[in-house]
C-alpha cells in the first residue's frame, strides 16, 4: 500500500512539473516576495510604531525623582534673637517628586508625529523604487529563456534538414554525382550544429538558474514559460514608483516646516512638586518636614526666531532639489518611452518583411537542391543557400523575442 501510495504522489508531483506554466506577471510577483529587501516593509512600519508611541507619551505627566544632601560655610542668620527660633544648620537635605504636565505644547508633538508618519512613508516609497526595479531583470531573464527555447526547437529542425541533406548527397556519391568532400561538407555542418546546441542548452540553463534564484521557485525543463500578449497595448502614461516617492518627500517636508512653526509657540503646564527636607517650606523651622508646591507654568522659546528663517530656507531648497529630480525623470523617462516606441515600430517592420525573406530564401533553397541533384551546383554552394535560410528564420525568432521585451520594457518605463 506504502509503494502504491508514494508511486501515485510521485506521479502527481511528474505531471504538475510537466505542466507547470509561469507566466512573466507570476514572475514579478514571486521575485518581489523572494527579494530579501521585503522584509524592511514589516521592519518600517514597527519602527514607526514604536516611534509613534514614544512621541504619544509625551502628553502623560513627566515625573522626575531627586534628593540631595548639602554642606556649607555659612548659612542666613537672623540679627537679632527671637524666641523659639534656631538659626538653620549648616547640613542640609532634601526629596522632591516633581510632576509636570503639559496642557498646551503650541502642537509640537502632533507635528513631530505626522513627521514619523511621512519620513516612514518615505522609507516604504523608496522601498518601493528599489523593488520595482527587479522588474527589468526579469525581463531580462524570461525573455532570454524564451529566445533560447526558440533557438533549440528550431536547431533540432535544422540538423532533421542537415540529416536529410547527408542522406541524400551519401546517396548522390554512390551515384557518381557527389563526392566523399560533399559528404564531409554536410557533416561539418551537423557538427557545427551539434555545437550550437550545446550552447544555447548550457546558456538557458544558467538563464533557469538566475530566474529560479531570483523568484525562488525552481523553473527547469518541465516549466512552460507562457509568451506574453503583445498585441495589447499599454498607455504612455508614467506611473512610476518613483513619482509617489517625490510626493511622499515633499509631504514629509511640509511636515517638518509645521513642526518648525510649532516650535515657535509657547507651552503651557501644570505643575506639583512634593518634598521632603531639612528645612522645609518654612526656612525658620531646622527641621525635617513634608511641603508641596502646585502652580501653573507658561514658558516660550524664543530662541528658535533665530533659525526659523535658515531652516525653512532649507526646507525650500530641499523641496526644489526634489522638484528638479522629478523633472529630470520625467525627462528621461520621456526619452526612453520615445526610443523604446520607435524601437517597437522598426521590429513590427522587420518582423513584416521576415516570412517574405524566408520564403524567398526557401525557394532559392529547393532550387539548389534541384540543380545538386542534377550535377549542376556543388553541395558547398547548397550548404550556403541552407545556412542562408536558417539565419531568415532566426532573424524571425530574434525579432519576435526582441518585440515582446521592447513592449514590455515600455510597460516597465511607464508602469502600465
Amino acid at each position: 500500500m506504502k509503494h502504491h501510495l508514494f508511486a501515485f504522489i510521485s506521479m502527481l508531483f511528474f505531471m504538475h512539473s510537466a505542466y507547470a506554466q509561469l507566466s512573466i506577471e507570476e514572475c514579478y510577483r514571486k521575485a518581489e516576495a523572494n527579494y530579501p529587501l521585503i522584509k524592511q516593509y514589516g521592519l518600517i512600519e514597527k519602527s514607526a510604531d514604536y516611534n509613534l508611541s514614544n512621541m504619544g507619551k509625551g502628553y502623560l505627566p513627566q515625573i522626575q525623582v531627586s534628593a540631595k544632601a548639602t554642606y556649607q560655610s555659612e548659612v542666613t542668620k537672623i540679627p537679632i534673637d527671637i524666641p523659639g527660633v534656631k538659626g538653620l544648620s549648616k547640613d542640609q537635605y532634601n526629596a522632591t517628586i516633581d510632576v509636570n504636565q503639559s496642557i498646551w505644547d503650541g502642537g509640537n508633538i502632533k507635528a513631530q508625529k505626522e513627521n514619523i508618519r511621512t519620513q516612514a512613508i518615505v522609507d516604504q516609497k523608496n522601498l518601493e523604487v528599489t523593488l520595482y526595479s527587479i522588474r527589468e531583470r526579469v525581463n531580462q531573464l524570461f525573455f532570454g529563456i524564451l529566445l533560447h527555447n526558440e533557438m533549440l526547437k528550431q536547431n533540432s529542425i535544422y540538423q532533421q534538414e542537415l540529416q536529410r541533406n547527408f542522406t541524400q548527397v551519401s546517396a548522390y556519391m554512390q551515384n557518381g554525382i557527389a563526392n566523399q568532400a560533399d559528404v564531409d561538407a554536410v557533416e561539418v555542418e551537423q557538427i557545427k550544429a551539434t555545437q550550437n546546441r550545446t550552447e544555447l542548452t548550457h546558456s538557458r540553463k544558467a538563464y533557469l538558474e538566475m530566474l529560479s534564484a531570483l523568484i525562488g521557485e525552481k523553473v527547469d525543463d518541465g516549466t512552460t514559460l507562457l509568451k506574453p500578449n503583445v498585441e495589447e497595448l499599454f498607455p504612455s502614461q508614467v506611473h512610476r514608483p518613483e513619482l509617489s516617492l517625490y510626493e511622499a518627500q515633499f509631504q514629509n517636508l511640509d511636515a517638518k516646516r509645521r513642526e518648525i512653526s510649532a516650535g515657535l509657540m509657547p507651552k503651557l503646564n501644570v505643575f506639583a512638586t512634593g518634598g521632603y527636607g531639612k528645612p522645609g517650606l518654612n526656612m525658620l523651622e531646622n527641621k525635617f518636614s513634608l511641603y508641596y508646591i502646585g502652580g501653573v507654568s507658561v514658558g516660550w522659546n524664543l530662541g528658535n526666531l533665530y533659525t526659523r528663517k535658515n531652516s525653512l530656507n532649507n526646507i525650500e531648497i530641499r523641496k526644489n532639489m526634489i522638484e528638479s529630480q522629478r523633472e529630470t525623470f520625467l525627462f528621461n523617462t520621456g526619452l526612453d518611452i520615445t526610443q523604446n516606441e520607435n524601437e517597437i515600430q522598426k521590429t513590427r517592420q522587420l518582423l513584416n518583411s521576415d516570412n517574405d525573406i524566408i520564403r524567398l530564401r526557401g525557394s532559392v533553397k529547393r532550387s539548389a537542391e534541384v540543380k545538386v541533384a542534377n550535377g549542376t551546383l556543388s553541395v558547398l554552394d547548397l550548404m550556403k543557400e541552407i545556412n542562408a535560410e536558417q539565419m531568415a528564420i532566426q532573424d524571425k525568432i530574434v525579432h519576435e523575442i526582441e518585440l515582446m521585451q521592447a513592449i514590455y520594457h515600455l510597460k516597465y518605463i511607464t508602469n502600465n
